[in-house]
């Protein structure tokens, strides 16, 4: 196996290196120092998006109580007095709450420039802590919209425009799959969608499995297999329902493997169908090793937005596809095993095998 290679911290043990910082607002820098601009008496961080001071104007300090006995009053852009947890937790509620009041395209540049980020910057701390970036977020922000006017019997039309798409050719070329079927078909119940299930046996009851041509879109466990059938016809009420095939058998064969067994089924095609928030949840559930386990809590600060330990819990319930996005790995804050629509029977056994896996 080919070596990693090492990376050394940015250092930044000069004032040149550290003027290059400020000019760069490199946000590497953040923490390391601040600067002071003597024509203000406001001092800043490195990253600050403020209008750059000449040179012979700035003055370093080491510490924010350095630059305050110097005389330097906090920036009100980038609060340099703020921990670097309370800015991260500041900056992406504030450009969560943009993006979800927007009616129209909000620019990466825009976004970077209300929050003193760069944009470099700001995209990679996005990325990190909520798990999109903040055009596939604007992007989901507006196809729930569209979703929901839809189900609310908008016409389609309207429910596009509404969304904050300047056209309907937008709507589609942004990528209208997101929502797993098109707009007209969500709004009808499914109606014409192609969907093949099938009922299996396996070690914890009766699991269905079913799917579009796009990938999985259900598994579910109980007891009764008309049960199980009942409860798809209710969630996909005027859905195409066409006998089971091959490529379904295959995949079934596979679902009742990762069951029985805790294989491992990272590569399962999935059709995810949820809103923008319940996107990122379950794809932080995805991303927890098989074996180990989160809390609510954990999974609310993974995808930015710390103490919605219920939210999480709810998109958790709202989870329409067991095991392969793996919503029994998540404890509630205090370690007890928490809820499981499934029944907690069955989310015990399938922690204890993966343990032992």
């Amino acid at each position: 196996m080919q070596a990693q290679p090492i990376t050394t911290p940015a250092r930044f043990d000069s004032d040149r290196a550290r003027h290059e910082a400020v000019r760069r607002r490199d946000a590497r820098a953040d923490g390391q120092f601040f600067y002071g601009v003597i024509t203000t008496g406001v001092y800043c961080r490195p990253s600050c998006a403020a209008r750059l001071a000449l040179p012979e104007n700035v003055r370093f300090h080491a510490t924010t109580d350095d630059a305050e006995r110097a005389g330097f009053r906090a920036c009100k852009r980038c609060r340099p007095s703020e921990s670097p947890h309370a800015q991260r937790d500041r900056v992406l509620a504030a450009v969560r709450e943009r993006l979800d009041a927007a009616n129209a395209p909000v620019s990466l540049a825009e976004l970077a420039e209300s929050v003193s980020l760069s944009p470099h910057h700001l995209h990679r701390l996005f990325r990190k802590h909520v798990g999109l970036t903040p055009r596939e977020y604007a992007a989901a922000v507006r196809l729930q919209r569209v979703g929901e006017e839809l189900r609310d019997g908008v016409s389609v039309t309207r429910a596009i425009y509404e969304a904050g798409y300047s056209s309907s050719s937008r709507f589609y070329e942004a990528g209208s799959g997101a929502l797993g079927i098109t707009p007209r078909r969500l709004r009808v119940g499914a109606d014409g969608v192609e969907m093949r299930s099938v009922v299996r046996p396996c070690s914890l009851g009766q699991v269905l499995i079913a799917a579009t041509s796009r990938g999985i879109c259900t598994i579910a466990f109980g007891d009764a297999p008309d049960d199980l059938r009942s409860e798809l016809q209710a969630r996909f009420p005027r859905a195409e329902q066409r006998d089971p095939d091959a490529a379904l058998d295959q995949l079934a064969d596979r679902v009742v493997a990762m069951i029985d067994q805790s294989e491992l089924a990272d590569d399962l095609p999935l059709d995810l169908i949820g809103t923008a928030f319940q996107q990122r949840v379950w794809r932080a559930l995805r991303e927890i090793p098989r074996g180990e386990t989160r809390s609510y809590g954990e999974i609310a600060a993974q995808v930015g937005v710390p103490g919605a330990a219920r939210a999480v819990g709810s998109a958790c319930g709202k989870n329409p596809i067991a095991v392969a996005v793996p919503c029994h790995r998540v404890l509630r804050d205090d370690g007890g095993i928490g809820g499981y629509r499934w029944g907690l029977p069955r989310k015990r056994t399938l922690l204890e095998r993966e343990r032992k896996r």
